[in-house]
């Protein structure tokens, strides 16, 4: 709270309010961390600490992950917030801080995973 984030720092942040203490440290991470190798860091992360649902099983909550582009990996986060004909997710969007958006067509092909939050702290 009152301090700038990125997505993944939305995310821990949420986590530790909901849960309590992170279930692993973050390591350093730049803007295209782990796109040289194409390596699912951040997919692998999520698979692991979180509990993967359908992508059609949207509930508020739900954390998202998308690819931003065709064959990218993905890396950026954000939590349905919405769902229905007024879908909406939170998310940090570089240049504009945390936001709520619409969960648009054009948003909704990015999404590459959806996971619910464990109920059980890791």
């Amino acid at each position: 709270r009152g301090a700038g984030c990125d997505c993944l720092g939305l995310l821990r942040g949420v986590w530790r309010e909901v849960l309590g203490a992170e279930p692993a440290p973050v390591p350093p991470y730049s803007q295209d961390w782990g796109e040289p190798q194409g390596d699912e860091v951040l997919l692998r992360a999520a698979r692991r600490y979180l509990v993967e649902k359908p992508l059609d099983a949207a509930a508020p909550g739900d954390v998202l992950l998308f690819r931003m582009r065709a064959g990218a990996i993905a890396k950026h986060l954000g939590i349905q917030a919405e769902t229905g004909h007024r879908a909406s997710f939170v998310h940090a969007y570089s240049g504009h801080g945390v936001v709520e958006s619409a969960l648009t067509p054009p948003w909704r092909r990015r999404i590459a995973a959806r996971f619910a939050f464990s109920e059980r702290v890791l």
